[in-house]
């Protein structure tokens, strides 16, 4: 049918524009924060492409709604501006029929966006984590760059050394500041150094150098010199095993216990879904057109719409979290009462009611009628 056909192509090419200017303006804010994380040390140089391909990913359900969002927006804006939607109003088509056509371009989305908060999302959180955790737990060792001072993985130690090799084994002019348990403070400088392992311990083996040692008050300071000088500094201290992110688990585990967190977090990725769908319909309910006055009005109004429902399901979350709300309350109040809304405003302009037109014609019918005299 040509109706249907037209729409969807124009869809299709309204969306495809929409989601690149959006993929690459989310890409570019991404790459900027993920080489912020990379300069302070969170996560690993060699690593950015990956951490960023993730992050992209799991960003892809809201890049994927506001798209299908704006594209409905932009397309029929501009047929009202160019005066198309009158002539397939004027050949029988009305606002509802519009609805077809565009459920059948937006479900294939939908279902992406459903897929993919609900089972990728989650797995990309988890691969991200996995990629800075596995950074973050590197030796002490593996952190230095020769000519910068690194802090280990305790935040206890600081070192630095000027040149080394490159196996990466043997280093030259070597400065190490500890800040023991009980208050003491050391500073260890050497020529020279070189790693060797002792079983399972790596130690950092120095060379022709000193020792400062002072106590918690400051009140002596022993200095010592020494020919070989051995530091343990291979140990993993990052912590291990820590209590795994809501946003990493997957929906079989958020159901496996439904605490408030988690019942939270579910309700996010299923309102996501929801979100989507609501959107496909406040797009075809809001969108008008005047060919006197610019769109800016109504894509201001769209964004906004936007900005506040995406938000509301951010607050909701937290709302359910913490036990103001229950899960089934919310979704209810939020996605029911939208797609509510949303339904009688598209049946308002389907019918072409208008309020200030029933109320005049109802004070027509009750007025009273002047009879003529005798």
């Amino acid at each position: 049918m040509l109706f249907h056909s037209s729409i969807r192509k124009e869809l299709a090419r309204s969306f495809g524009v929409t989601l690149v200017v959006l993929f690459t303006i989310v890409l570019t804010m991404l790459l900027i924060r993920t080489l912020g994380l990379a300069s302070r040390g969170s996560v690993n140089p060699e690593e950015i492409m990956l951490v960023l391909g993730y992050t992209v990913l799991g960003r892809m359900p809201t890049i994927l709604t506001l798209a299908l969002f704006i594209s409905i927006v932009f397309t029929l804006s501009r047929m009202y501006r160019d005066s198309e939607m009158i002539i397939w109003f004027t050949s029988g088509q009305s606002l509802g029929g519009f609805l077809g056509p565009v459920l059948r371009f937006a479900w294939p989305v939908l279902l992406a966006i459903v897929l993919m908060v609900l089972f990728i999302w989650p797995w990309a959180n988890q691969q991200t984590d996995d990629l800075r955790s596995r950074f973050e737990r590197r030796g002490d060792l593996e952190r230095i760059a020769p000519g910068q001072f690194q802090e280990s993985a305790s935040g206890k130690r600081v070192i630095f050394i000027d040149k080394d090799t490159a196996d990466g084994t043997e280093g030259r002019n070597i400065f190490i500041s500890t800040k023991e348990d009980d208050g003491r403070e050391t500073v260890t400088s050497a020529r020279s150094g070189r790693i060797v392992w002792e079983g399972e311990q790596q130690i950092l083996l120095l060379s022709n150098g000193q020792r400062l040692e002072s106590p918690p008050d400051m009140s002596s300071l022993k200095v010592s010199e020494f020919g070989e000088y051995g530091i343990q500094i291979g140990v993993d201290t990052a912590a291990t095993g820590g209590a795994q992110s809501l946003k990493t688990m997957q929906i079989w585990e958020l159901l496996s216990d439904p605490t408030p967190a988690r019942l939270g977090e579910l309700g996010w990725r299923i309102g996501m879904g929801l979100t989507a769908l609501n959107f496909v319909l406040v797009a075809l309910a809001t969108s008008t057109g005047n060919p006197r006055a610019g769109r800016g009005g109504n894509l201001f109004f769209s964004l906004f719409a936007f900005v506040f429902y995406y938000n509301l399901q951010n607050l909701g979350q937290s709302w359910i979290s913490s036990g103001l709300v229950g899960l089934g309350s919310f979704m209810a109040l939020s996605h029911g009462g939208v797609f509510v809304l949303t339904v009688l405003w598209l049946l308002k302009r389907h019918h072409n009611f208008s309020l200030r037109a029933w109320l005049k014609a109802s004070h027509r019918r009750h007025a009273p009628v002047e009879g003529s005299g005798a």
